[in-house]
């Protein structure tokens, strides 16, 4: 069975185009894009009330921490700094337990829908409970996560993490760590799990995600690798990396490297790679990184939070490389955020105006837009590149009569998306993920429910902290 609707307006592999037809088959899969198409008189074509941009991939989540926003935001010690931070969430990730887990991310992904996120790449690591023990069944808490996201309706890139050691050279974790910890063949064992109950489909996909070069062993490494070569071949692989002067550091003091250059040396990145933050690269691993075909994972909201530092985009951008967005801590849920901060960031350090653009599009929101639909959906392995035929009919529509968009030309909509907030603006009218509207009018049937929910949740894990 074929569904189609009209939109005034759609963005087609970069262009806005005028009138345009989408239809998609019963599984959510785009068959016909036609612009221009003159409706027949009285036809009963479902007629879309706003512009259609593509549906913004998330590359880059941790949902739990969604509900630690504002605890960190003041000074415990004589320096404050991600490993501070990182400290609190410890304490935080030790109080969930499972009906936690899966209303906080039933609620975030619908903010997330909201939005126009109309995937999430999970970068899950809380695995057992708080004492390290393995619950029954052992797949508990990635359950509730994949649950959460079926229920809300968003996509999903599922990505376990592996997670050993507390530093480089295998150095012994910490007891706050325990949650956290994996081997290889367990981490197979539950994706297989997985697998079996929510079974892969185009609105999900499975993967793995070393946590990061400290928190694995290159020999861990490689066994995780070959594992998810032989059993999810083709599945996306995130690592967060270089996101820390520290790491940097410890990196050359353990290996004689830099991380960036030392997992392009001893591992085999390619397109199926996502290197989260790679906020810390020389001007060689940028080049490099670039050429190799990964996605780099820019969470520009957290890496501004944290103090991370600046993603060196220019030089980066200029070698090719890919990007995406991602909401990680979750500090906004706002890809106009993301794609802001990045640009932003960049006028800071350089004192310049329209930094991040490219000869053939001058305009930066429309570029920063168009590469991280492309990067994003690479980085989730799922087809959701945008809207073209044979990918998902993932979409929001655009309120055209709201105070941002008002009175704008279709060359200057991202332009006011992107660079414009105003109280009260609700931009994104509608979201469709796979040809199902699931936010209309700014509104998820669900959102009632998954409020409350999440209001006891925060009641119970807030009182104490």
């Amino acid at each position: 069975m074929t569904h189609s609707v009209l939109a005034p307006w759609a963005r087609i592999e970069g262009q806005w185009q005028k009138n345009v037809l989408l239809s998609w088959d019963e599984h959510g899969r785009l068959t016909d894009i036609h612009a221009n198409y003159q409706s027949v008189p009285g036809s009963s074509l479902h007629q879309l009330p706003g512009a259609v941009l593509p549906g913004m991939p998330n590359l880059h989540s941790h949902a739990f921490q969604s509900a630690m926003s504002g605890l960190a935001e003041y000074r415990g010690q004589a320096q404050d700094s991600f490993w501070s931070w990182r400290d609190l969430m410890y304490r935080f990730a030790l109080k969930l337990r499972p009906e936690h887990i899966q209303a906080i991310a039933h609620w975030l992904y619908i903010q997330m829908l909201k939005a126009g996120y109309t995937s999430v790449c999970e970068f899950h690591y809380v695995h057992h409970q708080p004492d390290g023990q393995a619950y029954t069944p052992q797949h508990t808490l990635a359950a509730a996560v994949v649950q959460a996201s079926q229920d809300a309706g968003i996509g999903l890139s599922f990505l376990p993490v592996l997670y050993q050691y507390s530093d480089f050279g295998a150095q012994p974790p910490r007891q706050d760590q325990a949650r956290f910890l994996n081997q290889p063949e367990a981490l197979l064992e539950l994706l297989l799990t997985l697998r079996q109950q929510y079974p892969e489909q185009a609105h999900r996909r499975y993967g793995v995600a070393p946590h990061s070069l400290r928190a694995v062993s290159p020999d861990s490494l490689r066994t995780m690798l070959t594992l998810m070569d032989e059993h999810f071949p083709h599945s996306p692989i995130h690592i967060h990396i270089a996101e820390q002067i520290a790491e940097v550091q410890a990196s050359l003091n353990h290996h004689g490297q830099r991380p960036v250059q030392w997992l392009l040396d001893n591992a085999s990145v390619d397109r199926r790679w996502c290197l989260v933050h790679a906020t810390h690269m020389d001007e060689q691993e940028t080049v490099q990184a670039a050429a190799s075909g990964a996605v780099a994972g820019l969470c520009l909201s957290t890496e501004a939070n944290l103090g991370d530092g600046f993603f060196p985009a220019p030089q980066y951008l200029e070698a090719g490389g890919a990007i995406g967005v991602g909401s990680d801590s979750h500090i906004a849920v706002d890809w106009r955020t993301e794609l802001r901060l990045l640009e932003y960031g960049q006028r800071l350090l350089h004192r310049q105006r329209n930094v991040l653009c490219h000869p053939a599009q001058a305009h930066v929101a429309d570029y920063l837009f168009d590469a991280s639909i492309k990067g994003g959906a690479q980085a989730s392995a799922r087809p959701v590149h945008g809207l073209q035929i044979g990918q998902q009919a993932d979409f929001m529509v655009l309120d055209l009569h709201d105070p941002i968009l008002a009175g704008h030309k279709p060359e200057t909509w991202l332009s006011a998306l992107v660079f414009t907030e105003r109280a009260g603006s609700q931009p994104i009218r509608d979201v469709y993920v796979a040809g199902q509207a699931v936010i209309q009018e700014g509104r998820h049937a669900q959102e009632d429910q998954a409020w409350q929910r999440y209001q006891h949740t925060l009641h119970e894990l807030l009182q104490t902290t």
